[in-house]
């Protein structure tokens, strides 16, 4: 399943990279990408869309559905 998510306060590369990181040290998520100038990310997976805001959230990062 693909869950797309919208994520505010990324500026750069090394953001998505945050982004990334949290994301795929989820159980469940096969793969994952963040775009900064969407505002997305993007995860590969079973895993329930609150618990990827949640991850995003506790990156440091302003997250919704």
């Amino acid at each position: 399943m693909t869950t797309t998510i919208q994520v505010n306060g990324m500026n750069c590369g090394h953001c998505e990279q945050s982004v990334v990181e949290a994301l795929e040290d989820l159980s469940g998520v096969s793969d994952a990408s963040a775009d900064h100038e969407a505002g997305t990310a993007t995860v590969e997976g079973d895993t329930d869309t609150d618990e990827l805001v949640a991850t995003v959230k506790d990156a440091g990062y302003d997250a919704s559905t």
